[in-house]
C-alpha cells in the first residue's frame, strides 16, 4: 500500500469514527437544517459497510453424508460440513437441489452456507434436536432452544444463494405457543423478573417445558454478516435478528410468514448494518430495530446505530419500518430511503415505540423517498406508552421525514404519545402528501415541529395551534 492509498483508508477511518462519535447522547442533540446532510452522513455509513468475502473453494453437503429426501435428518452431515470448511480456512458449504430436513445448523468463521437453485432446508419440530445456547429473546439474554441457525463470537459468516429456507412452523407446531396451549406466558414472565433481578444470562435457563420458541437466524456477537438472495418462510418466530453484532449486511432476502411475532429482520444493538432490495410479508413488524430490553439493554448499553434500509418492499405487518420496542440501548444514525410500502395489513410506515421501562435515546433517523399505497393506523407514529411505565423516560428527537407519499391512508397521518416533560422533538415533514387519512393529526406532546409542503388531503397542512409551542 502505497503512501496516498493510506492516507485515504486513514481519512476514511476517521470519517466513520466521527460519525459514529458525532450523537453521542453526552453530546447535545444534532438537529439536521438541510437534507443534504443526513445524506451524506448515510453515504459515509455505507463506506463503512463490506460484505465479507470467501475462499473460492466448495463443500458439499451431500458428500457429508446428508440426503435430500426431505426425511432423513442431516443436522450432523451439516455439522461435518461446517467444521470441514471452517479448519481449511473456509469457502462455500453448499446446499444442492433437494429438501434437506434438519435440526438446528451452527456457523463457524469464514463459512458460507449456500443454498443453490431449488434446495430447501426444512428444520425440525422436535425441541430434542434444540440445543440450549446463548440467545437474546424478545430483547432478554437467556439460555435457550438453538435459533434454527445460529453463531457465537464467530467472524465472516453467510448465508447465500436461491434457495428456501423452511422453518416448518404453522398453526400445530411452534405458533400456538403464543396464546394457546401450552404456552409461553409463564416462561415470558419468569424471564422479565430475572432480567430485573440481574441474573447471569447463562443461569436464566429455559427449553422444554417453557414454550420460549426459537428464531430462524440469530448470530449473536459476531463480525462481517452477509444474508443474501434466500428465501425465508414459516419461522417460529422472528426471522432475522443478528444481535451485538458488527458490519451485517442483507439484501435481496424474501421474507414471508403469517405467523404471531414473524417480524421480518430485527437487528439487535447493531453497528453498521445494510438492509437492501429485501421484500417482507409478515405477521408483525417487518424491519425493526432494536437494542435491548430494559435492564439487559441498558445493562449492555450497546445502541443500534447506523443502519441503512433502502429499497425495500413492504406488505403486511404492524410496521414497515419500526425502531423499538426493545430499545433500551437507544437507537441514532438510521436511514431509510427509497422504499415502498402498501397493504390494508399493514398498520403503520414509520413505527416508533417504547415506553419508560425502557428509557434510552433514539434520535437520527431520516426517512426519503418512500412510496406507499395503503395503510391501515398511521402514517408516522410515535408511542412512549408501548409497555408498561418506568422510571426512565426516553427520548425522541431529530426525525426527518422527505417525500413520502401515500395513495390512500388509515386513521392518522401523524400519531403521537409522548411524555410532556420528554415531547417528540425535532420532527420535520418535507415535500409530503398523505391522502385518504380520516385525521390529519392526533398528538400530544411534540416540539419543535418544521412542516414544508405538507399535504394531507390534498390540503396544505400547517399544525394545528394545539401543538404550537409546545
Amino acid at each position: 500500500m502505497d503512501f496516498k492509498q493510506h492516507l485515504a483508508k486513514l481519512t476514511l477511518l476517521v470519517a466513520g469514527v466521527l460519525l459514529l462519535t458525532a450523537s453521542s447522547p453526552k453530546d447535545e442533540p444534532r438537529v439536521w437544517t438541510s437534507g443534504s446532510q443526513p445524506l451524506k452522513e448515510m453515504e459515509q455509513v455505507r463506506k463503512l459497510i463490506k460484505a465479507p468475502v470467501f475462499k473460492n473453494k466448495d463443500f458439499n453437503i451431500t458428500d457429508y453424508g446428508a440426503k435430500g429426501d426431505g426425511v432423513t435428518k442431516n443436522t450432523e452431515a451439516f455439522r461435518k460440513a461446517i467444521e470441514a470448511c471452517n479448519k481449511a480456512g473456509g469457502g462455500r458449504v453448499i446446499v444442492p437441489a433437494g429438501k434437506f430436513f434438519t435440526g438446528p445448523i451452527y456457523l463457524k468463521s469464514n463459512v458460507n452456507l449456500h443454498l443453490q437453485d431449488n434446495s430447501v432446508i426444512i428444520f425440525s419440530r422436535d425441541t430434542k434436536d434444540y440445543p440450549l445456547v446463548l440467545v437474546r429473546w424478545e430483547g432478554m439474554d437467556c439460555m435457550n432452544y438453538s435459533p434454527q441457525i445460529y453463531a457465537y463470537g464467530e467472524e465472516n459468516i453467510a448465508v447465500t444463494g436461491s434457495g428456501l429456507l423452511d422453518g416448518n412452523a404453522d398453526q400445530n407446531n411452534w405458533w400456538p405457543w403464543k396464546r394457546g396451549t401450552p404456552s409461553q406466558a409463564k416462561a415470558r414472565d419468569s424471564l422479565h423478573v430475572l432480567m430485573r433481578q440481574k441474573v447471569d444470562p447463562r443461569k436464566r435457563v429455559f427449553g422444554d417445558g417453557h414454550y420460549l420458541r426459537p428464531y430462524m437466524l440469530q448470530p449473536y456477537n459476531c463480525k462481517n454478516l452477509l444474508i443474501s438472495g434466500v428465501r425465508m418462510i414459516n419461522s417460529p418466530m422472528w426471522f432475522i435478528s443478528p444481535v451485538m453484532c458488527e458490519n451485517v449486511t442483507i439484501e435481496k432476502v424474501r421474507v414471508e410468514s403469517h405467523g404471531p411475532n414473524t417480524d421480518g429482520c430485527d437487528p439487535d444493538a447493531c453497528r453498521n448494518v445494510l438492509i437492501k432490495d429485501c421484500y417482507f410479508d409478515t405477521g408483525d413488524d417487518c424491519i425493526a430495530i432494536k437494542s435491548g430490553r430494559d435492564e439487559d439493554g441498558r445493562g449492555f448499553g450497546r445502541p443500534a446505530e447506523n443502519h441503512i434500509i433502502e429499497g425495500c418492499i413492504m406488505k403486511d405487518g404492524h410496521g414497515g419500518i419500526v425502531i423499538g420496542s426493545e430499545i433500551a440501548g437507544g437507537a441514532r444514525n438510521i436511514y431509510a430511503i427509497n422504499c415502498k410500502m402498501s397493504s390494508p395489513e399493514l398498520d403503520r410506515v414509520l413505527r416508533i415505540k417504547t415506553s419508560s421501562s425502557r428509557g434510552g435515546i433514539i434520535e437520527n433517523v431520516f426517512m426519503k423517498d418512500v412510496q406507499v399505497g395503503t395503510y391501515k393506523d398511521a402514517a408516522i407514529w410515535f408511542n412512549m406508552f408501548y409497555e408498561n411505565p418506568g422510571k426512565y423516560i426516553p427520548t425522541i428527537r431529530n426525525i426527518w421525514v422527505e417525500n413520502l407519499d401515500v395513495e390512500a391512508g388509515g386513521d392518522f397521518a401523524i400519531y403521537a404519545r409522548a411524555y410532556k416533560e420528554s415531547p417528540v422533538q425535532h420532527l420535520k415533514l418535507v415535500n409530503c402528501n398523505i391522502r385518504g387519512v380520516k385525521k390529519a393529526v392526533d398528538a400530544d406532546h411534540v416540539k419543535d415541529v418544521d412542516l414544508r409542503n405538507v399535504k394531507i388531503n390534498g390540503q396544505v397542512f400547517t399544525l394545528p395551534a394545539s401543538l404550537k409551542n409546545k
